[in-house]
């Protein structure tokens, strides 16, 4: 009787693992066709470099995140930006089809980004960025002042810290690191344990528990379509050893908003404090709650505010340059 029920438990283990490795290869089948369908590839001084464009109006690039790609950046661009602006989305050094090349630097990034430009024959771009999109999207304003029109940080790292809080937070993001060498590892936590991934990206248990349906939505699609895992792998790890570009960031001469929710525990608010007091005449706005998904909860806010930002320094800026030339 006890040898049936072994043989018995057996036969439906193996019929749930086969069942769940069926779904892997048909999810990450999916997840490997949608970020092949879709980008541009071209050949830079840094190597090759991954970028898709949407919408139309003024110019904006957007940088994405820690475990992003050019799909990261269109999500946001959806989020907060819309069709009424022309977006450059590029992935960043090592996501997707972007090279890392070797012994990269943050200033390698940026002036990557300003390759991208000369490519597309844009002189002058809006920059938005989010988490650990900011290091390069700052020294890419800091390095490159004439073709940056504005500047907006949301969740963004900026700074080293030695507080015992980001102790915390390295610790995640090394965890973050390991789970993103593997597609089966990071399929597998982002299908049976989502809630617990959302903590590990710095959305604690009551900005989750809060979420209304259409953020929910937005959490959905930011662990989602960070399958497929392994073409990431190496931007992952390349985020988590570069230095940050602490003081560099006082040469900014952009206008700067940035967004930051004081309860992220994956990039610390101390982050928004330093860029605010640090960028001239930058401007911080505070959210008490949203942790690292401050882009979902707080979406309304942020969509109106980095529009009026956008718009109002694009024409700022076409004004001057007519004025210089009058």
């Amino acid at each position: 009787m006890l040898s049936r029920l072994i043989k018995w438990l057996g036969s439906v283990l193996i019929s749930i693992l086969a069942l769940g490795l069926w779904f892997y290869r048909r999810d990450i089948k999916r997840a490997h066709r949608r970020v092949r369908s879709r980008g541009s590839v071209i050949l830079s001084r840094q190597g090759d470099i991954e970028y898709t464009e949407g919408g139309s109006g003024p110019d904006v690039l957007v940088v994405h995140g820690s475990g992003g790609g050019y799909d990261q950046g269109e999500l946001i661009a959806e989020a907060v930006l819309g069709e009424r602006f022309h977006t450059i989305t590029p992935s960043r050094f090592g996501y997707l089809r972007s090279a890392l090349p070797d012994g990269a630097t943050w200033d390698d990034q940026a002036h990557a980004y300003a390759y991208l430009l000369d490519h597309l024959a844009i002189d002058k771009v809006a920059v938005v960025a989010m988490s650990q999109g900011g290091p390069s999207a700052l020294l890419f304003a800091a390095l490159h002042p004439d073709r940056v029109s504005s500047l907006a940080l949301i969740s963004c790292g900026v700074v080293a810290s030695t507080a015992e809080d980001q102790a915390a937070a390295n610790s995640k993001g090394n965890m973050l690191r390991t789970i993103f060498q593997y597609d089966l590892l990071y399929w597998a936590i982002a299908t049976l344990f989502k809630k617990q991934l959302l903590a590990l990206i710095g959305a604690g248990e009551a900005v989750i528990a809060s979420l209304t349906p259409a953020q929910q939505c937005i959490a959905r699609r930011v662990i989602d379509w960070m399958n497929p895992a392994a073409p990431r792998s190496a931007g992952v790890a390349f985020d988590n050893r570069a230095p940050l570009p602490g003081d560099r960031i006082a040469a900014i001469e952009a206008p700067t908003l940035i967004f930051h929710a004081t309860d992220d525990t994956l990039q610390l608010f101390h982050n928004a404090e330093f860029a605010a007091s640090t960028i001239p005449n930058a401007r911080l706005m505070r959210f008490e709650r949203g942790g690292h998904l401050v882009i979902a909860v707080e979406q309304p806010t942020i969509q109106t505010m980095l529009r009026e930002h956008i718009v109002e320094h694009v024409a700022g800026a076409a004004s001057a340059q007519y004025e210089g030339s009058g």
